[in-house]
């Protein structure tokens, strides 16, 4: 009897990807995109995660139109179309404190700890949370247009404008968002997260030229008022939903909201790092 020796080849296992392996072109869009739709999808699952943005905008409106509307402006209608397209700014931007609770809570979960574990880009979560924050912010606008609508407000250049206002609001939104996510990712708990943001919107929001004439003010606050980015985006949006002058304001709320994410992106990016 004679054995048979037959020589045993090492089947080719390729190597899984990691997230150190060489990205992709185009891979943190992709992965970004993918994961963006996972906050859409937990906004599914919780519908709930839409009550800020959707009861807010109609409580505001109606409190500031028919509560302080006849005394500040002598008729609420008037003050209707004077306060809508404020209301329009602090609605997104208060809404993009959320997503700093967010992440922070999910980091404290170890949520982004498992991401780690995926062969995508380290930074694929970050961004796709911020893209996905957008339904959020088109959201709050449909709502608060639908009602502004319903009881009375009419929007008096043309849609072209009006969705520009949309898309200037939506652009400076998402440069906050970035303020938002720097300090989501550099305190430790959600809580500090909601009150830090409150202590910066505040002053931004009604320090501003949103829901009375600048020139009712002392003039110390008058000072602040007017190189107060939010005066003009408030103004811009006045400007292509009302009429009147656009070109200085919409520059200026470019230039702001490009300050803000140059300086902002790359801070929350460096704490996200340093935290996952």
């Amino acid at each position: 009897m004679t054995a048979t020796v037959t020589e045993t080849e090492t089947p080719h296992v390729p190597a899984l990807p990691t997230s150190d392996s060489p990205a992709r072109p185009f891979a943190l869009i992709r992965h970004s995109w993918v994961l963006a739709g996972r906050t859409v999808t937990k906004i599914k699952r919780s519908p709930e995660q839409l009550l800020d943005v959707t009861l807010q905008p109609i409580i505001f409106t109606v409190l500031f139109v028919y509560l302080f509307g006849g005394a500040i402006s002598g008729s609420q209608h008037a003050y209707l179309q004077f306060v809508l397209p404020a209301i329009l700014v602090q609605t997104v931007l208060f809404a993009t404190l959320a997503i700093g609770v967010n992440l922070n809570t999910d980091i404290g979960k170890g949520v982004f700890d498992r991401f780690r574990s995926l062969p995508i880009p380290r930074a694929a979560p970050l961004v796709g949370a911020v893209l996905g924050d957008v339904v959020r912010f088109i959201t709050s606008i449909v709502v608060l247009f639908a009602f502004g609508y319903a009881i009375g407000f009419r929007v008096e250049t043309d849609v072209f404008r009006a969705l520009g206002a949309v898309a200037l609001v939506l652009f400076f939104a998402f440069s906050l968002t970035w303020i938002a996510v720097f300090i989501g990712t550099a305190v430790r708990n959600s809580g500090t997260v909601q009150g830090i943001g409150f202590l910066l919107m505040f002053p931004l929001t009604f320090g501003s030229n949103m829901f009375v004439p600048v020139d009712t003010m002392p003039g110390w606050l008058q000072a602040w008022v007017k190189i107060n980015p939010i005066t003009h985006l408030t103004e811009a949006c006045r400007g292509l939903l009302l009429g009147g002058e656009v070109a200085t304001p919409v520059l200026q709320s470019i230039l702001s909201a490009t300050v803000i994410m140059a300086i902002f992106a790359p801070l929350a990016v460096r704490t996200y790092r340093s935290r996952t």
